[in-house]
């Protein structure tokens, strides 16, 4: 099963966000995206469940450009 990226909310393109912590096994690729309209939540397909990241205080610069730091909170398993 692939990866997939869910979010609750639509995209802002001007800004981008960072995923940190969560599995080891965590892609990178999947760890930059854009940021979220109003959302405080990313939640994100893997391995058989979901991986939730929330929105902390922190800014970063993320290729040239200003970043939101999305923390790691917990994984829940898909229901079946």
């Amino acid at each position: 099963m692939t990866e997939q990226m869910h979010m609750n909310v639509p995209d802002q393109s001007d800004r981008v966000v960072r995923l940190e912590g969560g599995p080891r096994d965590f892609p990178e690729e999947l760890r930059v995206h854009p940021e979220p309209a109003a959302g405080e939540k990313i939640k994100i397909e893997h391995h058989g469940g979901y991986e939730h990241f929330e929105r902390t205080d922190e800014s970063i610069e993320l290729d040239g450009g200003p970043g939101t730091v999305f923390r790691w909170t917990q994984r829940t398993r898909i229901a079946e």
